[in-house]
């Protein structure tokens, strides 16, 4: 599959109403929950998964987000991983996909790489 590029000038509104309504929330990791995310996510995706997000957390911001129901993680998605300006990896438990989780991590890392001064996102 080609590369996709991302107008970052363009993005929609993001809602977070479906979200909120499964008590979800959206939030940049700590530090000190690094072993708890990758972990996470070797668990529920893969090593390699974990591997590059593990890379988000030398950044400062840290370009991961993750999404919290109470107190679990249940997705995550990262971004500046395996090269600057490309979104990637991301993945939501299956138990929660299809219900907008996905989708607002997802805009809410293209709108973080356009904070950053990026026009485009790969």
């Amino acid at each position: 599959m080609p590369d996709m590029i991302v107008k970052l000038y363009s993005l929609p509104k993001i809602n977070y109403e479906k979200i909120e309504e499964l008590g979800a929330t959206i939030r940049r990791p700590l530090a000190s929950e690094k072993t708890k995310v990758l972990d996470w996510i070797q668990k529920n995706f893969s090593c390699s998964w974990a591997d590059e997000c593990g890379v988000t957390f030398s950044f400062q911001p840290i370009s991961t987000y993750i999404a919290v129901i109470e107190k679990k993680i249940v997705g995550f998605a990262s971004y500046d991983a395996a090269c600057r300006n490309f979104f990637g990896p991301t993945g939501v438990k299956k138990e929660f996909q299809g219900k907008g989780i996905g989708k607002v991590l997802l805009l809410k890392s293209l709108a973080s790489m356009k904070e950053q001064g990026y026009a485009y996102g790969i």
